[in-house]
């Protein structure tokens, strides 16, 4: 049974986690989730990503710690490459990434959720990077995505004092965008996704790329680029049928490109 499950609805890609009990990620599942985004990337059919977890209590409880029992550098370095490779990948997915978390997202399994461009929570779920309760820290983006999205203050409180918070309080803080009901997640993230479809892709990716630009340069720089990018759209067929479709009052047909 694939540990890693993949479909595609439409114009959006559903990535299930489905290791039970706990939905903890190996290096398997993680080489499967990197190759998946990365073929994503090439079909200019799939818009949207959505990522879920199996069952009803967890998203996913990160990393299996069996794994780390041995106390052995050489699994550690090969385990948080690929904790970097495929999150970092999913990252710069050219769409727009959704976590629906369903249930428990702890440790490596709130990484994939920080991974992604938006998250929407059930009222049940639970969220926490508990790795310095166990003599670790978290390897796979955590640190920085977490301070990102809700400031120095909560990402310490969150990493160094070990602090676990529920959905309420993650939508307060801004670790998620929306929280939905019990068992209404997935089918929230995908309402979210079909809403991407009516974007035009071209300029969903260069948005995208500009907001996260943020990240690592100052405004001055992104500023320009954003001209620069806004010009360059010009430059596809997109561009011409969004304008002429909003002219005409109907529906825009994207070619993605």
């Amino acid at each position: 049974m694939a540990q890693l499950k993949l479909e595609k609805r439409g114009h959006t890609a559903l990535i299930t986690m489905a290791n039970p009990p706990a939905n903890t990620w190996t290096k398997e599942t993680l080489t499967q989730l990197r190759d998946a985004v990365k073929s994503l990337e090439q079909d200019k059919t799939i818009y949207a990503l959505v990522i879920t977890g199996e069952g009803e209590k967890f998203f996913s409880a990160g990393a299996d710690l069996n794994l780390f029992a041995s106390g052995d550098k050489a699994v550690a370095a090969d385990m948080s490459a690929i904790f970097g490779e495929a999150f970092e990948t999913l990252t710069a997915f050219r769409g727009v990434s959704i976590a629906a978390i369903n249930g428990y997202a702890m440790g490596g399994g709130l990484e994939v959720a920080l991974a992604c461009d938006i998250r929407i929570a059930e009222t049940q779920a639970q969220m926490a990077l508990p790795e310095a309760k166990v003599g670790l820290l978290p390897c796979a983006g955590g640190t920085q995505n977490l301070a990102i999205l809700v400031g120095e203050g909560w990402a310490k409180r969150m990493i160094l004092c070990g602090e676990r918070i529920g959905a309420d309080k993650a939508l307060q803080i801004g670790l998620v965008e929306e929280v939905v009901g019990t068992g209404t997640a997935l089918e929230a993230a995908l309402r979210l996704a079909d809403k991407v479809a009516e974007q035009s892709p071209p300029a969903v990716a260069a948005c995208k790329q500009l907001i996260q630009k943020g990240r690592s340069a100052p405004v001055q720089s992104a500023l320009p680029l954003e001209r620069e990018l806004f010009v360059k759209l010009f430059d596809t067929k997109d561009q011409v049928e969004g304008v002429q479709a909003f002219l005409q009052k109907r529906k825009a047909s994207w070619i993605n490109g």
